[in-house]
């Protein structure tokens, strides 16, 4: 059995004995390249849902201690010969007010859609 043998459409000597590591060798760039196009994407949509429920977790709890906060801190400081001695409402009103006044400034700086030709 010779050990080279010339194929004609190829200008490089193909051994045949070594086809197994040839045959194994393109195998394995097939799948790393598939393992490439495949779980890169993959990964990058699983990282980006998991940090987000983390961010929105997150911001939801920092939001809502901030509320928390803002209320405590009115509440302390209003007078209380102004709203009486229980003003815990006014405070609550005056948060209301201002976080309306945020949804009403946002609902304004809302692009509309384009409608579809």
């Amino acid at each position: 059995m010779p050990d080279r043998v010339e194929v004609s459409t190829s200008t490089s000597p193909v051994r045949t004995d070594d086809w197994p590591a040839q045959a194994t060798d393109s195998i394995v760039k097939v799948v790393g390249t598939v393992q490439e196009k495949v779980t890169g994407p993959v990964t990058t949509a699983a990282r980006a849902i998991v940090f987000g429920t983390f961010a929105a977790i997150l911001g939801g709890a920092a939001f809502a201690l901030s509320i928390i906060l803002a209320i405590r801190v009115i509440n302390n400081y209003l007078p209380d010969a102004v709203f009486g001695e229980d003003h815990v409402w006014a405070a609550y009103f005056i948060v209301g007010v201002l976080l309306c006044l945020l949804a009403f400034w946002l609902w304004l700086k809302r692009e509309p859609k384009q409608a579809a030709a």
